[in-house]
């Protein structure tokens, strides 16, 4: 791994114009190199993305194809330009972009680690919905990893992408980060939480483009298919790593 990480952002965004520039922004001021991930949006996006040429990167395509797709172009393009590591941000303003150089002083000492966001899940305007839905994702995670993370729904990461070696989600939409999450820690990658800010909207200013039937059921899906994996393949890796390691030292 490199000594001194060269670290970019990945903004994966579907019709989020309302607050794509105001993100971006924000981002700019904390770090110079960004990536957006325009994910088919049919909005104002273009145009929003064409006011920063020449000071950001942008990974574009025509059909919406979800936001698991979008972070694997945005990591083929981060590593393409040598980075080594990406912070994964989302586009509709519920992130802090403050929070940033958190992230970075942590990878600064943890580069080998993957940082995972870690939100206050009783502040105001939090959507019950995302409460249990962040609690059901944590047991089956600590079921399949026999790891525990506080909140495993947080989009709001750092990815260690040398350490990770062009994984690439397999899966394509929200369930994706979830699947990221569980084959890291099978690959004995190192995992921790940094407290986070994040915001919510009112729910009648609130943009979301999670499907709760469909995307529930896709997540429980991905969480049937991980337990078997976990007993075949999961927990055997994690054993043979841990040996491996504990032989040489």
């Amino acid at each position: 791994m490199a000594k001194h990480p060269k670290i970019c952002a990945i903004i994966p965004t579907y019709n989020n114009g309302s607050t794509l520039a105001q993100v971006i922004d924000a981002v700019l001021e904390r770090m110079p190199d960004v990536i957006v991930v325009n994910d088919g949006s049919t909005d104002n996006t273009e145009n929003i993305l064409k006011q920063y040429e020449g000071k950001i990167e942008v990974v574009d395509y025509i059909k919406n194809r979800g936001k698991g797709y979008a972070l694997g172009r945005g990591f083929d393009r981060a590593e393409q330009s040598g980075y080594t590591h990406a912070i994964t941000i989302d586009s509709d303003g519920q992130h802090d972009a403050g929070d940033i150089p958190l992230f970075l002083s942590a990878a600064g000492e943890n580069p080998d680690t993957l940082l995972v966001g870690n939100r206050n899940l009783v502040q105001d305007n939090m959507p019950a919905k995302n409460t249990f839905a962040n609690r059901f994702s944590n047991f089956w995670f600590t079921l399949q990893t026999a790891y525990r993370l506080p909140d495993t729904q947080s989009g709001y990461r750092l990815y260690p992408l040398q350490k990770m070696k062009r994984m690439r989600p397999v899966t394509s939409r929200y369930e994706a980060e979830l699947e990221i999450l569980v084959r890291c820690a099978w690959r004995k990658i190192k995992i921790r939480s940094i407290p986070i800010h994040v915001f919510y909207a009112p729910k009648n200013e609130r943009v979301t483009h999670f499907r709760p039937g469909i995307d529930f059921a896709r997540i429980s899906l991905l969480n049937t298919v991980f337990v078997f994996l976990a007993v075949v393949y999961g927990y055997p890796s994690m054993g043979i790593r841990y040996l491996i390691h504990k032989k040489n030292g």
